[in-house]
Formats: structure tokens, sequence, C-alpha cells
């Protein structure tokens, strides 16, 4: 092989392996959330995370006995949630929103919003995963 040959057989090999990073670092929906576990939450905003590739939105949901606890939800990317008309506004510290989406296959206090619907019912399809559900079925309320 000569110089040139091995400059363009390096070029390329970068940028496949520039293109491949993006993928390893995206999960698919099936890979952290179960598609057969819809749940919805009600409660008040304490953080919203604009960040790629999922923003996350956190909410203080208070139970039957009056505990508290944060719950995270995956929403999509911050680009995707621009266009929908998501701001940090929307989604400010202390808004009361309900959340419709799918459970942590873990279990623990996370999972998926679909939907996100805020007290004056305006709503918002929040999601990104291309595999995910579009919609939530009947939810099990938290």
């Amino acid at each position: 092989m000569n110089t040139k040959q091995k400059f363009i057989a390096g070029a390329a090999m970068s940028a496949l392996l520039a293109v491949s990073f993006p993928a390893l670092a995206h999960h698919a929906f099936s890979a952290e959330f179960d598609g057969d576990k819809p749940v919805e939450v009600k409660g008040v905003v304490t953080k919203l995370e604009l960040t790629n590739p999922h923003s996350w939105l956190y909410v203080d949901v208070k139970g039957a006995d009056g505990t508290v606890t944060n719950w995270g939800f995956e929403f999509g990317a911050p680009f995707s949630l621009k266009e929908k008309g998501v701001t940090k506004a929307t989604f400010a510290a202390g808004t009361e929103v309900s959340v419709q989406g799918f459970r942590a296959k873990s279990g623990k206090e996370f999972g998926y919003a679909v939907t996100t619907i805020l007290a004056d019912g305006r709503s918002f399809k929040t999601g990104g995963a291309q595999d995910a559900p579009t919609a939530a079925p009947a939810a099990t309320t938290k």
C-alpha cells in the first residue's frame, strides 16, 4: 500500500468509528423499560434536565401514606422537545404534572414518559425512542 492508499484507508476507518460511537451510547426502549408495565404518576416537578441524547424530568410523587418519592422519567432529545413546544419554563420546578408512560424493568422509580400533562390540561408527547409504544395503555397510578 502506498502512502495515499494508507491515508484513504485511515480516513475511512476514522469515519466509521466516529459514526458508530453515538450508536453505542444510545439504547433501545426495550433495554431499560417494560412495555407491559404502564404507569401514570401525578406530582410536582423538581427538575428538568435538557440533555442529549435523552432529557429527564424528575417529579415528587406523594404516596397514599404521605411519603414522597422522586421519580425520574426519560424524555426525548432537547431539539425534539423544543419542536413540540417544551422549554425549561414548561416544566419548571413546582409545576404540577401527570406523566403517562412505562416503568423501568428494574422496578425502581423511573420510567419512560410517553405523554406529560400539565394541570391546565396542556399535553405533550415527550418520549423520543423510535421503538417505544406511542401511547400508554390504562396505567397503574402511583
